[in-house]
């Protein structure tokens, strides 16, 4: 079982391991051509993008600029996060999409590239931020610009520190993916492709919008990320 950090440069060394007779697992992320694989399993990263952007439309309803930060281009699941976001963004006339801001996954980029962004357009509204070192970088960007408050962040995944920013006021919404039943699938396919069973090419796994207001509804709460099994 492996989650593919680069959609072309993951690709000869996995295909050597299927070549090889290893049965593989994508999860979460994938591949350019994942053909060999036993199964691929992920969240919607399209839908989970247009999530992420249904949730900006119930802070910020009145419409207005909208930015994506991302970690660096060429990773599956956030390439297609950004994309059904911007889609989604694009078609609805309320809002203007900016672009997309690259951080190579480290906070202090993305607060450098926020705040660029934010004094380049100043009617940003709202940040989608596709993981948690992104938000954090694009509140502190949000912050150095004096806008806090005032630009809405909305997160990607659940995990314990980002339930706490979430709490703190930190980011506003979070889309949370549902890591624990991708894992027991992935296991599951696993043992089918090695006793000869029947597997599924493909399975996707669903989102939940968590926000201050239905935090401690049991939905949300069963969304959570925990940390020890």
């Amino acid at each position: 079982m492996i989650a593919p950090d680069d959609v072309t440069a993951s690709q000869t060394p996995i295909d050597q391991a299927m070549s090889a007779g290893i049965k593989v697992v994508l999860v979460d992320t994938t591949l350019n051509n994942p053909a060999g694989a036993v199964s691929q399993i992920s969240s919607d990263n399209l839908a989970g993008g247009a999530d992420a952007f249904a949730a900006v439309k119930q802070l910020v309803p009145a419409g207005g600029q909208v930015l994506v930060v991302n970690t660096k281009p060429g990773i599956s699941t956030t390439d297609q996060r950004t994309t059904g976001f911007a889609t989604a963004a694009k078609a609805d006339s309320k809002y203007s999409y900016v672009g997309v801001q690259y951080d190579q996954d480290e906070a202090s980029i993305a607060a450098q590239v926020t705040l660029a962004s934010l004094q380049k357009n100043p009617g940003i509204v709202a940040i989608f931020a596709t993981n948690l070192f992104s938000a954090e970088g694009a509140a502190t960007g949000i912050r150095q610009a004096g806008k806090s408050g005032k630009v809405k962040i909305v997160g990607f995944d659940a995990e314990p520190d980002e339930i706490t920013a979430l709490q703190q006021g930190t980011v506003q919404a979070l889309i949370a993916q549902s890591p624990y039943t991708i894992g027991t699938d992935a296991v599951d396919q696993a043992i089918d492709a090695l006793t000869g069973k029947p597997t599924t090419a493909k399975i996707g796994t669903k989102f939940t919008i968590i926000t201050t207001a239905n935090l401690s509804s049991a939905a949300s709460q069963a969304a959570i990320y925990k940390t020890s099994c």
